[in-house]
């Protein structure tokens, strides 16, 4: 499989890695002001570039008849668009989050969990995060899914960062040293405590992830999520 690359930080980079070890071959390793882009050359794309960047990327690989996996978080408001243009030019487009296995297990969960706490009426829920210092966006992309899928299964209504409020789900987010991702949903009650928590050892599962998502999606139309790879079912 001929990959290109948006975006060759530390994901990039490990990425990378993972692909040739699988057999892949990356034809082309792009930065936020890239020349002349092989469109011709790719067989898919793999995006985890800069919110600034993602828009364009995305929707210039897919016009150009090349499936795009991305992992870019920040710019999520464009959703729609993108979607929109997928649809479009019938292209094929996954966006998540996380790429990790286990983190997907998690939204798994915490869906059900959701749910399941919800009948009770007797928990306030609350989602902590903990990242390194060098993650651009706050809170992060897989809290916000988390608390979506919170949203979408109780009475909550909304998230906000740092501030609890009537049917608001409170988010903290903490920037520490080197630590690849930490989640925690805490159900609090008036007599006891509900937690559920992943912790990522290492930014691996991740790109794997990513690359697993990329062989998947060759010779697919339409916009997906780790759901449809994974086959993960809704309860």
């Amino acid at each position: 499989m001929k990959i290109a690359l948006f975006g060759y930080g530390k994901m990039g980079r490990m990425i990378d890695e993972i692909s040739l070890e699988r057999g892949h071959q990356i034809v082309a390793r792009i930065d936020e002001k890239p020349g002349e882009i092989p469109y011709g050359e790719m067989e898919v794309a793999i995006d985890f570039s800069v919110p600034e960047s993602a828009v364009t990327n995305i929707k210039g690989c897919l016009s150009k008849g090349v499936p795009v996996i991305s992992g870019t978080t920040g710019w999520l408001e464009r959703f729609g668009e993108v979607s929109d243009h997928c649809e479009k030019v019938k292209g094929a487009f996954l966006y998540a989050s996380n790429f990790s296995l286990g983190v997907n297990i998690f939204f798994e969960l915490n869906r059900i969990l959701a749910s399941m706490v919800d009948k009770t009426g007797e928990y306030e829920v609350g989602i902590d995060e903990t990242h390194h210092i060098h993650k651009l966006d706050t809170p992060s992309g897989t809290a916000i899914t988390l608390a979506e899928g919170i949203i979408e299964n109780s009475g909550y209504k909304k998230w906000a960062l740092d501030k609890e409020g009537p049917e608001t789900i409170p988010i903290y987010s903490h920037r520490e040293g080197e630590v690849p991702g930490t989640h925690v949903i805490t159900y609090t009650g008036g007599v006891d405590e509900i937690r559920i928590s992943h912790e990522a050892f290492s930014r691996k599962g991740f790109a794997l992830g990513a690359v697993v998502a990329a062989e998947w999606i060759l010779g697919k139309q339409g916009v997906f999520s780790m759901k449809d790879v994974l086959n993960l079912g809704r309860k």
